[in-house]
């Protein structure tokens, strides 16, 4: 059954555009090497990055933007992406188009708003009391389900739990022992049990128990000593939104009608900062500035543009990266040309960080690391027959181009991709240089807007 599992899991495994993407791939000066960590060439752009992820980490950027600028195709969201995973998980990274604002469930405004709510965290301390120690002992009392006699549900359990200093034994519900059930609790694990809330957490399976039975899966950990009921200080990382939709909720008597993207009001929002300024002031929380990325900027319009200016003085704003392929170009609602579609008083605020076309070599590598990350094997002619479409036409083009010559090569059932199967595929599949010389061709047949 496990080996059945497994294969259903491959199967539907989904290789993204930037899973290969571990981090920046510098050297403790900062400086980029030709192939790190997913990336390949663009090293000033990573370099600059480098100092970016420095001062975010330090708290130096706040008020600041970044503007990624460049052709399209030349890793401006790779490079994003990379500088979320050097932040860390508890950096929130919050990925975006600027299209998503023209929502028709609410103001453009509200949507940057609660955007930027959720790329700005707040990591909270609490000190609760839990129950902790090794699983020595579990016993079900079984009864018929009320709703299924031929099945048996736990009405309650007996549990004894075990440190290195004290055993004791608890007696639960069966709501309780349902949980023990569904997480496949048993003698042996090494749990931890919020008394409050009955929260459960498997830490792992104990060393003598793992030794015993020799059961995989599950980290091996010290059985914990002093007293199983004790006060533990846990951490964890919420985002202001999340706080505004639970106060919404709770303020609200309409809340289980309406949808979760609905609008919140300005009073909830300044609550939900007053109350976080009171924890950060009794020292049980933080803010925990995270990322907001917005690519297709130019899509955002002056309304926008003038609201994210005001916004990012405010002490409570995250880092704002945006990304632009555009030259000089109009500003949105606007008949002003400005250079990448922003306007001048924004981009005095922004640090831009601009990216190349690839060249040759680094086309051909970045098609071997996409090649490896979908399991995809290319012979050394079908490489360079890809790395030739990708300088003549695009990169994206050549990656795209991937996936149909593999199906093609295991239709002959090759294990490796050949030239004739990337032929085969570029055949059938237009480029956009193919694909305009195709509208001129049949333009009369066409219809135009």
């Amino acid at each position: 059954m496990a080996s059945e599992i497994r294969e259903i899991a491959q199967r539907f495994e989904r290789v993204g555009a930037h899973s290969h993407i571990r981090g920046l791939g510098l050297d403790d000066n900062l400086r980029a090497k030709d192939v790190a960590e997913g990336l390949v060439g663009q090293k000033k752009a990573r370099e600059a990055a480098g100092v970016i992820v420095r001062l975010i980490k330090s708290g130096k950027m706040a008020g600041r933007g970044i503007l990624m600028a460049g052709p399209p195709g030349t890793g401006k969201t790779a490079i994003a992406v990379a500088i979320s995973k050097e932040l860390g998980k508890d950096i929130p990274f919050v990925q975006t188009s600027a299209s998503e604002f023209y929502s028709a469930e609410m103001k453009k405004t509200e949507a940057l708003i609660q955007s930027m709510r959720k790329a700005i965290g707040v990591r909270i301390r609490e000190t609760r009391t839990v129950l902790e120690g090794e699983v020595t002992g579990l016993d079900y009392n079984m009864v018929p389900n009320p709703y299924n006699p031929t099945q048996k549900i736990p009405e309650s359990a007996t549990l004894t739990l075990s440190t290195k200093d004290e055993t004791r034994t608890f007696s639960v519900s069966g709501r309780m022992a349902l949980q023990f059930l569904q997480y496949g609790i048993q003698v042996g694990d090494v749990i931890m049990i919020d008394k409050e809330t009955g929260r459960i957490s498997i830490i792992g399976r104990s060393e003598k128990a793992s030794k015993k039975y020799d059961l995989g899966g599950s980290d091996v950990v010290e059985v914990p000593s002093g007293k199983v009921e004790k006060e533990r200080e846990f951490t964890y990382v919420v985002t202001l939104h999340d706080l505004d939709e639970a106060n919404a909720r709770r303020t609200s008597i309409f809340s289980l009608f309406t949808s979760q993207s609905r609008e919140i009001d300005s009073e909830v929002r300044e609550a939900v900062d007053e109350q976080v300024k009171k924890w950060v002031e009794e020292g049980r929380a933080e803010l925990v500035p995270g990322v907001l990325f917005i690519d297709e900027t130019h899509l955002m319009d002056i309304e926008l543009f003038a609201f994210m200016n005001r916004a990012m003085e405010s002490e409570m704003a995250p880092i704002i990266i945006l990304a632009s392929n555009r030259g000089f170009s109009k500003i949105r609602g606007t008949d002003l040309v400005a250079p990448h579609g922003i306007p001048l008083d924004l981009l005095d605020r922004l640090l831009i960080i601009t990216t190349e076309p690839y060249k040759r070599d680094e086309i051909k590598t970045i098609l071997e690391i996409r090649a490896a990350e979908s399991g995809i094997m290319l012979s050394d002619d079908a490489l360079e027959k890809l790395t030739d479409i990708g300088a003549e036409n695009s990169m994206r083009y050549a990656v795209q181009l991937l996936a149909p010559a593999h199906e093609f090569a295991k239709l002959r059932e090759a294990k490796k991709v050949e030239v004739e199967d990337v032929e085969r595929a570029a055949e059938i599949f237009a480029d956009v240089t193919q694909s305009s010389a195709y509208l001129k061709k049949w333009e009369e047949r066409l219809i135009s807007a």
